[in-house]
């Protein structure tokens, strides 16, 4: 990574005034929570002000820092000073904060303009536009922030946001648990980044990106950086559901589906790729945690395809592709320099082409009464074609169809994969065909194929204010991917923030592992063809093999922790109840009685009568003499 050039503290320009990004949202979020019942009739559209206010301002940054020459394009915006020389707040705009600040609030847009129609009916609607804007303002304040203590509390309104959305529909005991239960595992990651800013603090005396960065890595052991390394990895595995803090993720499919497009497209589960990228300096400094975070990568890209697998509900499916394609992010990530552009051009992308999915996802429950299970859909194509289409595009992006933006970014990290280890690419490319088949079978089930709907289904098109984005974000999935690829454009763009490989790379149109890439997924799309396109679908699930019910239960994520955390952790919290309450209480109480039955038996001696006190004296007195006259004839 290349050191941070000098930077002026005091930008003006629009860049100047870039704060108006985190401020526009939360104003809104605090306006909606305050204003309470009479806000409602306009508070969806305040939210959707304050979200596009937000794009208008990072668009207006972006091109003040296209007018810049390269090495110029670092700016620091000053805000406040809290612990001088040290975690001073402000925020960094760089190409990669600001990359992230326009997906961020550009398809963070988009939803919350989709949720006006999807939530039309929801009597908390107001409530649930005021948490969309918490969320986008948190995230935003996360990339935006030029130092570890802002991207923190960044990350941590992030946890809280995704707490109230997850469970916004909390009269459901299902959205309330997956509610809890994604706090909780993501507590597990936070403490990780924590303590590893902690150790970034002890180490290099600053929490700010600019200090930190421009040391000499030495100055640290490689033993520090390589354990600051794996702590910030742990933080960005519970972000970013990856194994082993995954188990969240599906189960936060519980939350509006704009929810879910939102935290698995735009904002939630990118904060770990985006943690990882910034933090690359540590990383390039240990070659034993970049090594860590392509096994994470791999593994998860791989257990997400094989969880999307064997998915009924359409939610959760593509929660399980979430899952497998920010596993080749991070894969991405791990690869250093020749693999930053890559991870965040495919987070990028993704962003694109995922919340279409999911946003169509919306729309097919929108017209089914909410029905969620794939085997009760079939033929929906015919009556609800600007969403089949917008979805089919989005698909076909997802599984790497040449040309469509996922061939270029998804490719790009195999490719790259592949150069730095033959084991991992290759692993990659098996995932690209699992991600075929489930993608597929996803869309075989939804749209062709007979109808199997419910007597009281009468599925329609969505309202324009609902498919407009989809035709939006489906254009994105079409022609965005080349458009940062080829010729190294967006690699060279992300120079300033992250550096140059020593040899940049080249995309190729055709090689071995491309070619690879796109003959496992046309098997796999040619396999879901014949088991869900022409051949009937069961209503009912089938028992299934034994692969098939562990990919049904999560790859028994869920048992493994109740058995590894869970229930070794109620019987330590049994030992210390046990110990405490016979032990130290036993130890204070048993010493309490002793001390009460002592002086309960020592006031029996205190009789109040004067003559015994007397007769006491008496007798203590002659003890007396006695005792001395016996020394005095020694």
């Amino acid at each position: 990574m290349q050191s941070p050039a000098e930077i002026d503290l005091h930008s003006g320009g629009v860049i100047g005034l870039s704060w108006l990004m985190i401020a526009l949202p939360l104003l809104g979020a605090a306006v909606l929570m305050l204003g309470g019942r009479r806000t409602d009739r306009w508070g969806h559209l305040l939210g959707v002000l304050m979200s596009l206010g937000a794009f208008a301002v990072a668009a207006a940054s972006f091109v003040e820092l296209l007018g810049m020459s390269p090495a110029e394009r670092r700016r620091e915006v000053g805000l406040y000073e809290f612990i001088p020389g040290m975690a001073d707040l402000g925020l960094l705009i760089d190409p990669l904060s600001i990359s992230f600040a326009l997906l961020i609030t550009g398809v963070g847009s988009l939803i919350h303009i989709y949720s006006i129609g999807y939530m039309s009916h929801d009597h908390d609607r107001r409530r649930f536009f005021s948490y969309l804007n918490l969320f986008v303002a948190a995230m935003l304040l996360l990339v935006l922030s030029d130092n570890y203590l802002g991207l923190f509390v960044g990350w941590e309104g992030v946890g809280l946001a995704s707490y109230l959305l997850i469970g916004f529909w909390q009269f459901k005991p299902s959205a309330a648990t997956a509610a809890q239960k994604a706090f909780i595992v993501n507590r597990v990651g936070d403490f990780g980044l924590l303590i590893g800013i902690f150790t970034i603090w002890t180490t290099f005396g600053s929490l700010g990106f600019r200090e930190i960065f421009s040391q000499d890595p030495g100055t640290a052991s490689s033993g520090t950086m390589t354990a600051i390394g794996l702590l910030l990895l742990v933080g960005a595995c519970g972000k970013s559901a990856q194994l082993p803090l995954q188990s969240w993720l599906l189960d936060a499919m519980e939350g509006p589906t704009p929810v879910s497009a939102l935290i698995h497209a735009a904002t939630m589960v990118t904060a770990g790729v985006y943690l990882v990228v910034r933090s690359g300096f540590f990383f390039e400094a240990s070659a034993t945690a970049q090594l860590v975070v392509t096994i994470v990568g791999v593994a998860t890209l791989l257990a997400g395809a094989i969880i999307g697998c064997a998915k009924d509900d359409i939610k959760k499916g593509l929660a399980g592709s979430t899952m497998s394609q920010i596993g080749y992010m991070m894969l991405g990530a791990g690869l250093g320099p020749a693999g930053y552009a890559f991870a965040i051009g495919h987070l990028i992308t993704h962003g694109f082409f995922k919340a279409n999915m999911f946003l169509g996802a919306g729309s097919v429950m929108h017209a089914m009464n909410d029905e969620v299970d794939m085997r009760r859909y079939g033929g929906l194509f015919s009556v609800m074609k600007i969403t089949a289409v917008t979805f089919v595009i989005g698909y076909l992006a997802i599984i790497g169809f040449p040309l469509l933006s996922g061939y270029f970014t998804k490719d790009g990290i195999i490719e790259t994969a592949m150069h730095h280890n033959q084991i991992l690419g290759w692993l990659a490319v098996a995932g690209a065909g699992l991600t075929g088949f489930y993608m597929s079978r996803m869309v075989f089930m939804t749209f062709f194929g007979k109808k199997r709907w419910a007597d009281d289904a009468h599925p329609h098109e969505s309202p324009a204010v609902m498919t407009w984005p989809l035709i939006i974000l489906a254009i994105g999935s079409i022609g965005l991917g080349a458009f940062l690829v080829l010729g190294n454009r967006f690699m060279t763009f992300l120079a300033p923030a992250v550096g140059l490989p020593q040899e940049l790379p080249e995309f190729h149109f055709v090689s071995t592992p491309g070619l690879a890439t796109l003959a496992l997924v046309a098997v796999g799309a040619a396999f879901a063809w014949f088991r869900y396109g022409a051949a009937e679908v069961p209503v009912l699930a089938p028992r299934g093999s034994f692969l098939t019910a562990f990919a049904r239960r999560d790859l028994y994520g869920d048992a493994l922790n109740e058995a590894l955390l869970m229930r070794p952790g109620q019987w330590l919290t049994r030992i210390a109840v046990f110990f405490d309450n016979r032990g130290v209480d036993g130890l204070v109480n048993g010493l309490a009685a002793g001390i009460g039955g002592t002086s309960g038996r020592l006031r029996r001696v205190q009789t109040g009568y004067v003559r015994s006190y007397a007769l006491s004296i008496l007798f203590g007195a002659a003890a007396v003499v006695g005792a001395l006259l016996y020394v005095g004839n020694m």
